[in-house]
C-alpha cells in the first residue's frame, strides 16, 4: 500500500521525501515496480474496470448488491463482500436517498374503496394488479405533477402523465395510457392511495368500472399499503430528480420521459425481481 501511494503521487512530491515519510527504501520501491503483477492484482484491476462500467451504465444508482449481480451475470466469479470492499476503496457509491414525505393527505369526503390488496406484493402474473399514485416535481416555472400506473408483477411503469395542475384528468390520462398499452382483461385489481381525491372521483371510478377493474385503496395513514409505488417515486427522485434543476416544465417532462421509458422500464435492475 505504501509503494502504491508513492506511485500515485510521484508527480506531486519528491520521491526521496515520500520514501522517508513512509519509511520505505528506494531499492524496495524499485523492486516492487519491476516485480510482475500477481494474478490477483491483475484480476482486481479487471474487476474495478468492470465495476466502473456498470456503475456508469446505471447512472451511478447501483450499490454493491446490484453491481455484484451484474458482474456474476457477465461471467465474473466473485463474492459480494469483495465487491463491497472494492467499492469502498475506490470511493464508488450509489446516489443517496432523501426522506419520504406524504403528498396526498386524505381530506376529501368521497367514497373510499376497501383495501383489496392488503400488501401481497409478490404478484405471479402480469395484468393482475396495478397500482397508481401521484407525486410532484419542482421547476423554476412552478410545480409539475406526475401520475403513474405500475404493474406490480413487473414493476414497470405502464401508464404515466405530467401536468402543471393536480386534476382528475391527470390520473385519467395515466390510466388511459396503461389500458391502451396493456389491454387488461376484466377482474384486474386497481390499487391507489386513499388520500388522492382524483382516484375517488366518479369519473375515475367510472373508468375502472367500464374496463372491469376492481378498486382498492390504502388504509388511512398507512404508507406500507402503497409501498411499491412510493418506492418507485423514491427511486426516481433519488436517482434523477434530486440531481437536476429544471428550468421549465418541458425540460422536466423530457427528462422524466427518458428516465421512465429508456432507463427504468428497459434497463434498470430491480431487486424485487431478482435483479
Amino acid at each position: 500500500m505504501r509503494y502504491r501511494t508513492i506511485q500515485e503521487h510521484d508527480r506531486r512530491f519528491p520521491f526521496r521525501l515520500m520514501c522517508r515519510a513512509l519509511a520505505v527504501s528506494a531499492a524496495g520501491y524499485y523492486a516492487w515496480r519491476t516485480r510482475p503483477a500477481s494474478d490477483r492484482s491483475v484480476y482486481t484491476r479487471t474487476l474495478l474496470s468492470a465495476i466502473r462500467v456498470i456503475h456508469r451504465e446505471s447512472r451511478k444508482t447501483y450499490g454493491s448488491p446490484s453491481i455484484w449481480d451484474a458482474l456474476i451475470k457477465r461471467g465474473h466469479g466473485v463474492g459480494e463482500h469483495r465487491i463491497a470492499r472494492l467499492l469502498r476503496a475506490a470511493g464508488i457509491r450509489a446516489k443517496t436517498v432523501k426522506q419520504w414525505h406524504a403528498t396526498t393527505p386524505s381530506s376529501h369526503r368521497m367514497p373510499v374503496a376497501a383495501n383489496g390488496l392488503d400488501r401481497p406484493f409478490s404478484i405471479t402474473r402480469p395484468k393482475r394488479v396495478w397500482a397508481g399514485d401521484i407525486t410532484y416535481v419542482w421547476t423554476t416555472e412552478g410545480w409539475l405533477y406526475l401520475a403513474v400506473i405500475l404493474d406490480l408483477y413487473s414493476r414497470a411503469v405502464i401508464g404515466w402523465a405530467l401536468e402543471a395542475r393536480l386534476t382528475g384528468d391527470l390520473v385519467r390520462q395515466a390510466l388511459t395510457m396503461a389500458i391502451r398499452h396493456r389491454a387488461p382483461k376484466s377482474g384486474l385489481l386497481h390499487h391507489s392511495d386513499r388520500g388522492g381525491s382524483q382516484y375517488a372521483a366518479p369519473p375515475y371510478q367510472q373508468q375502472l368500472t367500464t374496463h372491469g377493474m376492481t378498486g382498492s385503496m390504502s388504509r388511512r395513514g398507512t404508507y406500507w399499503d402503497h409501498a411499491c409505488v412510493e418506492s418507485f417515486f423514491g427511486t426516481l427522485k433519488r436517482e434523477r430528480i434530486y440531481h437536476r434543476q429544471y428550468r421549465t416544465r418541458e425540460e422536466a417532462t423530457q427528462d422524466i420521459f427518458e428516465y421512465i421509458e429508456v432507463f427504468s422500464n428497459r434497463r434498470r435492475r430491480h431487486s424485487t425481481l431478482g435483479y
